[in-house]
């Protein structure tokens, strides 16, 4: 693991580090908020997946978290969005696919397979780099993410619901079985069998019995995906019926942003704390 930064930061040290990836087969970047308490004992793991386009700067440099997860004794761990590199396959001009826009899957289809196995990325390698490196208490683990990230964290939560004792999203992706920017990607990835895309599908997850139990998402009202993108009525009506508690908050006037983001970061990660204690 090669140290790229590390800076103090509310006493606790904010990093950014490389590896080289056996899952993606390229060189990942990832950033970790350690908090002050670390130092003396081990501390719970609250993993943020970013969206589209992003990297792990975007949440480290815009999303406000680090005051509050050093007073809550938070470990933050930002992974990129997706591989990288000159060998990786990728869109240059399509935003929605390739580089930037690894959707936390695990890919089947050529060229793509080679290395967008972000989903054993996310849940298997970088947590045993987490584990062996930084004094992290795994058995007490939250995630919770942006946009494709909040797709991605709905998805591995309800695909592991013994590992995550919580899960949240901004403005989450909930069926890209649905959505208008992700059912190209996800031809692209995983073939043209839409019942194989069921198995990174929130909704479509909980419909075939998979289950968590809870979920708090904040979405703007004034979110240009909402309609077509995002539509978390879905999410909704997904759960009815069901024990998966859903706290749907829609907020007027805030759009996708990191300024959305960043005004309810302190709820998010009070209310992850609340579930790792």
């Amino acid at each position: 693991m090669n140290i790229l930064s590390q800076n103090t930061a509310f006493g606790g040290m904010q990093g950014v580090f490389s590896h080289s990836s056996d899952a993606c087969k390229c060189d990942m970047t990832f950033a970790v908020f350690v908090p002050p308490q670390a130092i003396e004992e081990k501390r719970p793991v609250l993993w943020y997946l970013s969206g589209l386009t992003c990297t792990h700067a975007n949440v480290m440099e815009k999303g406000e978290y680090r005051r509050l997860a050093a007073e809550l004794g938070l470990i933050i761990v930002c992974p990129d969005v997706s591989p990288r590199g000159n060998d990786v396959a990728d869109e240059a001009t399509n935003w929605k696919m390739g580089k930037g826009a690894g959707m936390y899957l695990n890919a089947t289809q050529a060229p793509w397979v080679e290395h967008y196995q972000m989903y054993s990325y996310i849940t298997e390698e970088l947590p045993a780099l987490i584990a062996e490196t930084f004094r992290a208490d795994m058995t007490r683990q939250g995630i919770f993410g942006h946009s494709m990230g909040g797709h991605g964290a709905l998805t591995i939560a309800l695909k592991n619901p013994d590992r995550f004792k919580s899960c949240s999203a901004f403005a989450p992706i909930v069926s890209p079985l649905k959505a208008d920017w992700t059912q190209d990607a996800f031809e692209k990835y995983l073939g043209s069998d839409r019942a194989l895309w069921r198995a990174y599908d929130a909704c479509a997850l909980i419909e075939d019995g998979a289950r968590f139990p809870e979920f708090l998402v904040d979405q703007g009202k004034a979110d240009s995906f909402l309609e077509t993108g995002l539509m978390p009525w879905l999410l909704e009506d997904a759960v009815k019926g069901t024990d998966v508690q859903l706290t749907l908050r829609q907020h007027e006037r805030y759009d996708h942003s990191y300024y959305f983001i960043s005004t309810f970061m302190d709820d998010h990660l009070r209310w992850h704390a609340d579930r790792l204690r």
